[in-house]
This record gives C-alpha cells, structure tokens and sequence, in this order.
C-alpha cells in the first residue's frame, strides 16, 4: 500500500453509487482514488471524476480501459452489473487485486465465476455492504433457529426506489439465506416469490418475499416472523446511499490483508462466527 493510502478504482464512476464512492474514498483517510472506469463509448469518458461527483477537479480522468486501471491498483469497488461485476473480476484475478462487489442480481453461473477469479483475487461479495443489515442478517438467522417453523411463519418485506431493476432485492435474499440457514432448509426449495389469484392457505415452513418498488427509497427491508397471537419484526431503514459505500471502502482495506478467497462482509465485521 502507498504512502497515500491504498489505490483503488471505481468501477461504474458515472452512476449514483460510482459518484458517491468517488466521494467518500476522497473524504476517507488511507485510500485514494486511483482511476474511474466506465464503460466503452460513455460521454464521461475523458471528463475528471471529481467533476462528475461534485468535487472538483481531481487530476482523474474517466477511462473506459479497465484492464490498465487495475494492474496498477491495490483495489476495485464495484456496484455494476451481474455481466460488468463477472468480467471486472476476471480482470481483478489478472491483476491479482483486491475486489469487492456490491452487485445484485447475480446467477448462479455468475457466482461459479466470481468463486473462480477468487483463486487469485481477494473478493469481497455482498447483496448488502452496510453493518446494520449484515447485523440482521445474524439476528434473522438466530430468531428463526429459535422459532418453530410450524408455528412461526417467516415473510421478507422490501422496497426500493422506482429505478431498481431486480427484485426481490439482493438484501432480501441475503436476509432470506440467512433465514434459511437458521432452519437449515434450502431457500430455493422454501421461498414464495409471488402470491397472485386463488392460492390456497400458506404452506408452512416456507419463506415469503414481498417487494415494494416507488419514489426514491434508498432501501427499507423487514423480516416478519408472525405465530399465533404474536409477531416478531426485524427491521432496517436506509437513510442515505453512503452506508454502502462506507462499508465497501472498509471491506476494501480488510481484504488487502488477506489471502486470495471469497469473502462476504460478515467476513469483514467479524460477525461469520456468528453464522
């Protein structure tokens, strides 16, 4: 790591996550904003990072050449796509960086890559970077370990802003893993997706989604665990875009230490003990 702090690139620099990344690693001692890359034929391409995220000029130009970006960082944070998210970790493997990926909406497929580019990348993935729902995710697994399935039914709510793509959300599948685990089931096998028309009672033991989408909502997510004259509601609220950010950067720096492997953030926080 530099004298200046570790270098990392961000991937995606034009849209709300790359600008606000831009940003904080500007605010966050022991990093620095090494290159921003967005894709092939972009208009921001040449134009300073600084200026795209309200900084000012930087002296960092927008590249879409990726591949020269990352042989000369230390790491990559990316909140993309599942396709940008599988070829930058190819990439991140050649380059033998650090990776962290923020993306949502990854096939298994998706998944069998990134496990293979960590052989020489040290991948940081999440379908949340924030501490306090990584902190849910323990508890849900806890409360459902604790409460009965027969008795208990579980039901996973979300909602995001209008412009979110994939549903249910990446946070409320990892809530939903998490659940699962806790009643050491297979949440492929357990989870309701959609209720529409005549469905019939609940089945017990499964786990339902619901997902909300409209305005501007950063991301609100709450596990409902409902019994017979009683329900337990875990909850959190996502105030402003910056939380995901913070715990990328921080992931970033935790990674650096480590040995190439696929790490998740309860890796990061500690809290995979937990699990």
């Amino acid at each position: 790591m530099s004298g200046d702090g570790m270098k990392l690139v961000v991937v995606g620099a034009a849209g709300r996550m790359g600008q606000t990344l831009i940003r904080l690693i500007h605010q966050t001692p022991g990093v620095q904003l090494h290159a921003a890359v967005e894709r092939e034929g972009s208009p921001f391409i040449g134009r300073d990072a600084g200026e795209l995220s309200g900084l000012g000029n930087t002296g960092v130009a927008v590249t879409s050449d990726a591949l020269a970006a990352f042989v000369q960082a230390e790491g990559v944070i990316d909140f993309t796509s599942p396709a940008g998210s599988v070829g930058f970790a190819g990439l991140a493997a050649q380059a033998r960086i650090v990776h962290v990926i923020g993306t949502t909406g990854c096939t298994a497929d998706d998944e069998a890559k990134f496990e293979a580019a960590a052989r020489h990348a040290r991948i940081v993935k999440s379908g949340n970077m924030s501490l306090g729902v990584n902190l849910l995710s323990v508890l849900t697994q806890q409360a459902a370990k604790a409460l009965e399935p027969k008795n208990w039914d579980i039901e996973i709510l979300e909602m995001h802003h209008k412009h979110k793509v994939d549903a249910p959300s990446g946070t409320a599948l990892l809530l939903g893993e998490a659940a699962a685990r806790g009643r050491d089931v297979n949440l492929a096998e357990k989870s309701v997706r959609v209720r529409d028309g005549h469905t019939g009672t609940r089945e017990s033991g499964t786990i339902g989604f619901a997902t909300l989408r409209g305005g501007s909502v950063i991301g609100d997510h709450s596990v409902i665990i409902a019994g017979e004259g009683e329900q337990v509601t875990l909850s959190h609220h996502a105030a402003d875009r910056t939380i995901f950010g913070r715990g990328a950067i921080a992931a970033a720096i935790w990674a650096y230490q480590q040995k190439p492997g696929l790490y998740s953030m309860l890796d990061v926080l500690g809290l995979a003990n937990d699990q």
